[in-house]
């Protein structure tokens, strides 16, 4: 009896050595879980980013955590989010329950990032979004923090600041048409595709215009995957429209861009267009994209910081292509997580969120801050503004993709002026100017 005793008592000593080794080993991995549609560009450049990131830290030996070393495995899943939010939450699912990741980047439709995120608190993983731009995201955090504090906003700022910083650049371009062209009232087409994320825009749009000193001369809502709106680009054009003030971050710009294009419209495009910050636009456009503008985050030849120009030229020599904003996830990553997760020194999410959430530091394309609310909660959400993410705007100009905002940019009369390097005047289509010119 003593000899069997001994010999299950042996077993278990085995059994726990084993255990603990196998334990060891594993924990020399962090898994990060890249979600988002990757059958479109938008996905392409959440794995794109997080593909550069991995191999970065991994040829440096990996993220120090305590005392080691541990290299990065990215876990790949499709969304699907542009067609189906439930292939959406099945992904975010499987990447919890069956892969097992420790951390989840990516997200791109706010539909789906909504319920993904419900999915990934629940399971008190951290998720950074890196597509959405819908406030509520964020203001979760602050209403629920107990719930929602996992969730951190990596890119873009929030819709609030996208649409802001769209309507600088829309001032900005009537400036120039009224200087250039002497259009005493420039008359703008709002075009937004069927989006929430876009919901909120028409009603600012609506209400920022007059105020510019403009006229709204109609709004648009095409469905977000549209392959033809020759209906809606003929009523803009009977509108008298000088600028059209697209919210595009799905296929949808691109037939747009290219049948504007073909019928030589009289008008100025510019607002937000995910499609026109692609390398491949003007392919995409069958060349008919140029002088269409886009806010953007990446240009090949504009610096926003001293981290800009490695990044770019990295990912372009890896991919051989300039990185849409969704690449940012490479930013999460490198910037946002590798550092914090040594500074706690741990991969416990709490001690990691306590963390990450009083952090200041520089990406790719910035500042980061997080913003707290009115009340002083904890948002998660990207700070806006000179000094942090202000992000640019592109435009293309003889099938080349450049930089045009900021330039001399003042964000008060007061504040110093804003130009970040390589950026280029603005340019007028000549059929615009041979329109209006007088």
């Amino acid at each position: 009896m003593k000899k069997l005793s001994k010999k299950i008592l042996l077993l278990a000593v085995v059994f726990l050595f084993a255990l603990s080794f196998s334990v060891g080993v594993f924990a020399q991995e962090i898994k990060i879980g890249v979600i988002g549609p990757m059958k479109f560009v938008q996905g392409q450049g959440h794995w794109n980013g997080a593909v550069l990131a991995a191999e970065e830290i991994n040829a440096k030996g990996g993220i120090l955590v305590g005392s080691q070393k541990m290299k990065i495995k990215l876990v790949k899943a499709d969304s699907n989010e542009f067609l189906n939010v439930t292939d959406a939450t099945n992904a975010m699912e499987r990447l919890l329950t069956s892969d097992k990741v420790d951390f989840i980047v990516g997200g791109f439709r706010t539909e789906a990032v909504l319920a993904m995120q419900d999915i990934a608190m629940e399971k008190k993983k951290i998720f950074i979004g890196c597509g959405a731009a819908h406030p509520e995201l964020c203001q979760r955090v602050a209403k629920d923090y107990n719930t929602y504090k996992y969730f951190f906003r990596g890119t873009p700022f929030n819709s609030t600041y996208l649409v802001k910083t769209a309507f600088i650049h829309l001032g900005t371009v009537a400036a120039v048409l009224k200087q250039t062209l002497n259009i005493p009232k420039i008359k703008v087409a709002v075009v937004a595709e069927k989006a929430l994320w876009a919901d909120p825009m028409i009603p600012a749009a609506e209400g920022a215009i007059p105020k510019m000193g403009m006229e709204v001369a109609g709004v648009w809502r095409p469905s977000s995957v549209a392959t033809d709106v020759a209906a809606e680009l003929s009523a803009i054009q009977r509108s008298g429209a000088h600028i059209i003030f697209t919210v595009f971050s799905a296929s949808v710009g691109i037939p747009f861009a290219r049948q504007a294009g073909e019928l030589k419209i009289p008008a100025m495009m510019l607002g937000i267009n995910v499609e026109a910050q692609k390398d491949g636009f003007m392919r995409a456009t069958q060349g008919k994209g140029n002088y269409v503008m886009s806010s953007n985050t990446y240009c090949r030849e504009v610096e926003s910081n001293e981290n800009t120009k490695a990044f770019l030229t990295a990912y372009v020599r890896r991919f051989g292509e300039t990185p849409t904003y969704t690449a940012d996830t490479y930013s999460a990553i490198v910037y946002t997580l590798a550092p914090t997760i040594t500074q706690a020194g741990t991969l416990d999410a709490d001690r990691i969120v306590s963390v990450l959430e009083e952090r200041v530091y520089k990406s790719a394309s910035g500042t980061v801050k997080y913003m707290k609310d009115d009340q002083g909660r904890h948002l998660h959400d990207l700070t806006w503004g000179p000094g942090y993410l202000t992000g640019i705007a592109t435009q293309w100009q003889n099938g080349r993709l450049v930089g045009v905002w900021p330039n001399n940019w003042k964000a008060t009369p007061d504040s110093p002026p804003v130009t970040y390097y390589g950026i280029v005047p603005i340019k007028i289509p000549p059929w615009m100017i041979e329109k209006y010119k007088k």
